[in-house]
């Protein structure tokens, strides 16, 4: 059975429990589970455990699996061949070899906290993740940190942020009654993706070198009628599917959930929740083997969040939710959520989380990529909302005006005699929310489909964590016998004072935009506009006082993700002026001679030839606007300032405008190109393979 394959590339509590003494893997659940220190002989045990287990698994090397802030993960490979003092070849693998590893800090993105002859930085095991083989190495997944001790990847601050929430949890829980002995946050991610053909992928030089295609005009068909979502799996892609789930299962990950996207050639794959960084973790994964995969079937997938005009683009729905140790759900509001006193404490510091700290969850979704996605398509605007759901808003409407709530049920009896009842779920789904609760989770649907999602985990449990901390402050000056009644006023007056947060309704409609400025929300439309507040003064206090991140730390993420904005933004740039000029320009005007001698040779033999005039004159005006844009573009870009957050803004507000211009021309000059002189495949060729 493919169960008895599952895990079997993993170094899980299964294969721990047979190569370590048990006193040696409850230790390590406890360091796991509850944070107890790490001691040297059970680092060494382990370590010799993973190395037999890794050797008898065809495994000759090892590596520090980390995940700097490039975005993907790194790998430094070392054997396990070394000599003795005889010269003669043994297999070694120690403890310190296991808990330190050593990376070049200087050449990963430091945002300025690491120059080039300040060289050293730091690989450091995290236990609580899984070791794993890939491709015959051992993977050990760690931190990543400068010589100094500076934060330089993107799991330390989601480890950091999981300490703190699991810290300020039970303060609650404790005062409510409860005794937990740990709480951590869950997380599933659905990951959206694209597949086409290799041969046509290696025709676009967009989509080799930017991920999406900087050029396209519209199909005639597009994702109108809809055939495709959740339509019948064609016969290639679901080689493709069945050959990433049998890889992932090896890999222990819970790939669940498999369909067709609205838009053709567009796909999703969904995992059952895990913990915060463990969920992290195998997502990077995900996206690393959807890759190797698709290559083998001769396709190539697109992980950018917009690769094609007019349909969907790609987001990675972030569900998270709050467990304790017991497997209990903190945000399932039960059968009687107005009586549970519990989940609406937590539901409502998940509702101050959001508002006190919009920007920064916004930040956690700011990429030049995912611009181009957000506010439509299914895709949320960039407005930071709560959706609730009718049965919710109801039950906090009623607490904040102190009234009863009225219960309903809906039971759907009429569909056909022979069909059984339905229950209507509490909610809806609002497509067009950002952040919405979906039963038992918040479902945050900003996050693009090719970020690492510990950044949007770690401000979130770092958010709600404050909003925890500030509760259990407030409630353990209450006198003991009225710490409940103490409780249920702090929350009327919490959802009374983050009540503009909520909002049920369509979030792509202009009147939402003028009621959200209203409520006083943010509204990042760029990058660079986000990216201005991720050092606000509320920003770095609410990071430095839960032990997350420094202000340093802050600045150099704010740096990073500024630069790499400008960056990706300087190649789409460079390539569409490279496509224009030797691919699009030559070809139209290679066209337009081969319509000018046919016209010539039409009015020889005594026809006016006025349409194909026409359409020459068409193209030629067409020519011109290109030629235009294209040139105030290269003006522009020529002209563009040295400071990331000058030069951001102006490629939003200056040069963007420019490339849109030369786009819209560049596609209508596609529209009267004859097929076989247009120089790169159309979307039509892409979208629709057989």
């Amino acid at each position: 059975m493919f169960t008895d394959e599952f895990g079997s590339n993993v170094f899980n509590d299964s294969v721990m429990k047979k190569y370590l003494m048990p006193d040696t893997f409850a230790k390590l659940e406890n360091i796991r589970n509850e944070g107890a220190p790490m001691e040297q002989a059970i680092a060494e045990e382990i370590a010799q455990a993973m190395m037999k287990w890794a050797i008898d698994k065809g495994a000759t090397h090892y590596t520090h699996w980390f995940q700097p802030m490039t975005g993907i993960t790194a790998e430094k490979h070392d054997s396990f061949l070394s000599m003795d003092h005889e010269f003669k070849p043994i297999l070694e693998f120690s403890s310190k070899a296991l808990i330190k590893g050593e990376a070049d800090a200087s050449s990963f993105p430091s945002g300025g906290m690491r120059a080039t002859f300040e060289g050293r930085g730091y690989t450091v095991w995290d236990p609580t993740s899984d070791a794993f083989i890939k491709d015959g190495t051992l993977c050990i997944p760690t931190a990543f940190c400068s010589y100094t001790g500076a934060v330089l990847d993107k799991k330390t601050p989601l480890l950091r942020s999981m300490v703190v929430l699991n810290r300020q949890a039970k303060r609650v829980l404790k005062l409510l009654g409860e005794e937990v002995k740990y709480v951590y946050p869950t997380v599933g991610c659905e990951q959206e993706y694209f597949l086409v053909n290799k041969s046509d992928y290696a025709k676009r030089e967009d989509l080799v070198l930017t991920g999406r295609t900087l050029f396209g005009s519209l199909t005639p068909k597009g994702q109108l009628l809809g055939t495709h979502y959740y339509g019948s799996i064609r016969s290639r892609v679901k080689a493709f599917m069945a050959e990433l789930d049998e890889e992932l299962w090896k890999l222990g990950i819970y790939s669940k959930t498999e369909h067709n996207e609205a838009a053709p050639c567009q796909h999703e794959m969904a995992c059952i929740f895990n913990k915060a960084n463990v969920a992290a973790d195998q997502n990077q994964l995900v996206m690393e083997v959807m890759r190797t995969v698709a290559n083998r079937h001769d396709f190539v997938c697109i992980l950018h969040e917009k690769p094609f005009a007019g349909i969907n683009g790609s987001g990675k729905h972030n569900n998270w939710a709050i467990a304790s140790d017991t497997g209990e759900n903190l945000l399932k509001p039960g059968k009687e959520p107005e009586n549970n006193i519990r989940f609406l404490m937590f539901m409502t510091a998940v509702i101050k989380a959001v508002d006190d700290y919009q920007d920064l969850l916004r930040i956690s979704s700011a990429t030049a990529s995912n611009d181009y996605r957000l506010g439509g398509n299914e895709a949320p605007p960039a407005i930071l909302s709560v959706f609730l759901g009718t049965d919710l808003e109801e039950l906090v409407k009623s607490i904040i005006d102190g009234t009863s709530i009225k219960k309903s049920k809906t039971e759907y009896s009429y569909l056909a005699d022979n069909l059984p009842g339905l229950m209507q779920d509490k909610t809806d789904r609002n497509r067009t929310s950002p952040f919405a609760f979906t039963g038992n989770r918040f479902e945050f649907r900003m996050p693009g489909s090719s970020v690492n999602v510990s950044c949007a985990n770690f401000i979130l449990n770092t958010a709600v964590a404050e909003s925890l901390r500030l509760f259990a402050d407030e409630l353990e000056k209450a006198d003991a016998g009225r710490v409940e009644e103490a409780a249920k006023e702090l929350i009327r007056r919490e959802l009374t004072e983050h009540k503009r947060i909520i909002f049920n309704g369509n979030g792509y409609e202009d009147l939402w935009v003028e009621e959200a400025e209203k409520r006083g929300l943010m509204n990042f439309a760029s990058t660079p506009d986000a990216y201005r507040h991720y050092d606000d003064e509320k920003n770095i206090r609410l990071m430095e006082v839960n032990g997350v991140l420094s202000a340093e730390e802050i600045r150099s993420r704010k740096s990073i993700g500024l630069t790499e904005y400008v960056q990706l933004m300087n190649i789409e740039i460079k390539t569409m002026l490279e496509m224009i000029d030797k691919q699009i320009i030559p070809a139209v005007i290679g066209y337009a001679g081969k319509l000018a001698g046919g016209i010539n040779q039409r009015k020889a033999a005594g026809f006016t030839a006025e349409k194909e005039t026409e359409l020459l004159g068409r193209i030629e005006e067409e020519y011109e606007t290109l030629s235009k844009y294209r040139d105030l573009m290269e003006e522009a870009f020529n002209a563009e300032p040295g400071g990331m957050q000058e030069a951001g803004d102006y490629i939003y507000e200056t040069i963007k405008p420019y490339m849109n211009e030369c786009r819209k021309a560049a596609d209508r000059l596609e529209t009267m190109t004859d097929k076989k002189d247009w120089p790169f495949p159309d979307y039509t060729d892409i979208l629709f393979y057989v």
